[in-house]
């Protein structure tokens, strides 16, 4: 039978199984991620001068056989680190987020396709993926994923897409981007 034209047709997954593909393939990602992240982080110790900085990383909690999340707060980081890390997180983002959580671009729900240039964007992104991480993690347990939905996806999606979050002046049709960075307060650096 095989090479007949009956067997060309699409393949049919029962739903009990495209769960637990779904489940498979998010898995293997978060797998992938992290040892994408180890081993940028590891060429960059070696490429890195020993009187250069370093990111920041609790050696105490590593020497106590703690192993938390693998990387620090994204604002923390600066130059290289900085770069890597922006850059595996717009893989997450693009890879994973935004295909299943991206929704439509409205005026009541904007998005700015050159999030990386917003610094809140970047820094409630990194921490919402920084969670993801965590809960996805076969040790979070089967509610896991539930408890970061309620408690850092939808937050956090509240306030990257609401009308006067960092994307109010962006991206409000897809058939027309556009970009535009939205001044902060004055501090008082700033007035004198």
């Amino acid at each position: 039978m095989s090479g007949t034209a009956e067997n060309d047709g699409p393949v049919r997954i029962p739903d009990h199984d495209v769960d637990d593909l779904v489940a498979t393939v998010s898995a293997l990602v978060a797998k992938s991620q992290q040892q994408a992240e180890t081993l940028a982080r590891l060429t960059d110790e070696q490429l890195a001068p020993e009187d250069e900085p370093r990111e920041a990383t609790s050696t105490s909690a590593k020497e106590d056989g703690f192993q938390g999340p693998s990387s620090s707060f994204i604002l923390t980081l600066e130059g290289r680190a900085y770069a890597t890390e922006l850059a595996a997180l717009a893989t997450w983002v693009d890879d994973l987020l935004l295909p299943v959580y991206g929704r439509e671009i409205t005026a009541s729900r904007p998005w700015c396709h050159r999030w990386t240039e917003h610094p809140e964007a970047v820094a409630r992104l990194h921490a919402l993926w920084l969670a993801w991480q965590q809960y996805t993690d076969t040790e979070a347990g089967l509610a896991g994923p539930s408890t970061w939905h309620r408690d850092h996806l939808d937050p956090a999606l509240l306030q990257l897409r609401a009308p006067d979050g960092p994307f109010g002046a962006c991206t409000t049709s897809r058939t027309r981007p556009n970009h535009r960075l939205l001044p902060g307060p004055e501090t008082a650096a700033n007035r004198s």
